[in-house]
């Protein structure tokens, strides 16, 4: 693939490109930020055309590319007739540069370490989240065709597509990075854009520790539950942190054991050697090729894992990822969508009938609690902080429900400080889970006090 086709789509160079472009004459007595969109665009058009053959070669990198737009850029800025400052000339340059070889004006926003979030909403609103809130950024597109470049530009980088007859689509950059794009005409106001960062470093236990969304004892127990190989279940709202979690403890299983993973855009990123990746495919353009997590969940118990990792569990793959865990793939872990460790439980209900398996209730509860071992269970505050807000086991039936049990609750009682930050920990209940004789089984021995109960703040 040449450069041309992985710099985007839009860098024709024939006549209609000037239209696109926009490279009418530039003039405007004041460098208003209409004046400088005109400006980079003229910029952006001239440097294609000058490139023109180094982007068809295979063999000039992107490293070498930066180079000659680096230094060519200068030159063709001062030719403009606008009269421009050095902070002018400098924002252009960058920008264009952003353009041409990143995601335009996101691309400084996805290298700051300090954004989680970046929020599209037209070519003019841009919002990022910074420590669990919201702010606007005042940069913008300067147009939605604009925007709608860069958006081809990205899911076409993983083989995806975005047009008026597929207007929505998930996808990811090279780091990982959740992407979400939706497109006329389902997005009345412009195409919107919602990318969901990773951190360059993966996270550990012990950041999660110190951001006080899980506590050192109960990450401890957490250990041992996945070295013991319980079937854990992470549940949550969204943005919760579950595929943060679902990463970090992943990282506890054995480095000799084979793992498969199975997402909609490959997010995790395991440290262990032996580790299989598998990511579900859209339907092409004539509506055919479509791979779905329940096929691939379906594929790879012919892959003799001793792991399966499902990202998240959101339709009929269910019941197929239950009957996994009750047959021999024992320490299973996946996410789902839920509101409590019960709400949970319902959801994998509804979706194992979404199947289109006519099975009775009570034989998908009895399915789910000889499956599922561990619930855990992740809140985001009003303070924008993500807590384990529960730790809970989920014991058999009992008559027609299922019996589950907290280990460990998140203690609300505590109160807030002066700047409305949440003072609770996960605290324990003080009961002896089930599962401790298991673990024991495979010679892990939890200490005493780890299930020790503490009062609540207000007891």
């Amino acid at each position: 693939m040449s450069l041309r086709e992985r710099l985007g789509k839009g860098l024709e160079t024939d006549e209609s490109s000037a239209e696109v472009f926009g490279i009418a004459g530039v003039k405007a007595p004041s460098v208003s930020s209409a004046a400088k969109d005109a400006i980079k665009r003229n910029l952006h058009y001239l440097l294609i055309v000058e490139l023109r053959d180094d982007l068809d070669s295979d063999e000039l990198d992107e490293a070498a590319l930066r180079f000659m737009i680096e230094s060519r850029l200068p030159r063709l800025l001062d030719d403009e007739e606008t009269p421009l400052s050095a902070a002018d000339k400098r924002e252009i340059i960058a920008d264009v540069i952003d353009d041409i070889l990143g995601y335009g004006p996101i691309e400084p926003l996805l290298h700051d370490p300090t954004v989680t979030e970046v929020m599209v909403n037209g070519p003019a609103s841009i919002y990022v989240e910074r420590d669990g809130r919201l702010f606007a950024t005042g940069r913008r597109f300067a147009d939605e065709a604009h925007l709608a470049r860069i958006i081809d530009k990205i899911v076409g980088q993983v083989g995806r597509r975005v047009d008026e007859a597929s207007p929505m689509v998930d996808a990811r950059l090279a780091d990982g990075s959740r992407v979400n794009a939706v497109i006329h005409p389902l997005a009345i106001n412009g195409p919107m854009l919602t990318i969901r960062k990773f951190s360059m470093e993966p996270y550990t236990i012990d950041d999660l520790i110190g951001f006080g969304t899980i506590t050192e004892k109960m990450a401890e127990l957490l250990e041992a539950c996945v070295r013991g190989r319980l079937n854990i279940l992470i549940s949550g709202g969204t943005g919760t942190g579950k595929t943060t979690l679902l990463n970090v403890v992943s990282n506890y299983i054995p480095g000799d054991e084979r793992i498969i993973t199975i997402e909609d855009a490959a997010e995790l990123r395991l440290g262990q050697e032996h580790v299989l990746r598998l990511e579900s495919r859209p339907p092409n353009i004539e509506g055919a090729g479509q791979v779905t997590i329940r096929d691939l969940v379906r594929n790879s118990l012919r892959m003799r894992p001793d792991r399966i990792i499902v990202g998240e569990v959101r339709g009929a793959e269910a019941l197929d990822m239950l009957q996994a865990m009750n047959t021999g793939h024992d320490g299973s872990l996946c996410t789902v969508h839920a509101n409590s460790p019960r709400d949970a439980t319902s959801r994998l209900e509804t979706m194992v009938l979404m199947s289109g398996f006519d099975l009775p209730i009570r034989a998908i509860r009895q399915q789910i609690t000889a499956a599922l071992d561990v619930v855990v269970h992740l809140t985001r505050l009003r303070d924008g902080t993500r807590r384990v807000t529960h730790i809970t086991e989920v014991e058999g039936m009992e008559g027609d429900s299922v019996v589950m049990q907290d280990i460990a609750y998140y203690d609300f009682s505590a109160g807030v400080d002066a700047d409305g930050r949440f003072l609770g920990h996960l605290k324990a209940t003080g009961i002896r889970p089930k599962f401790a004789r298991k673990l024991e089984n495979y010679g892990i021995k939890l200490p005493a006090d780890i299930f020790e109960y503490e009062p609540p703040e207000r007891e």
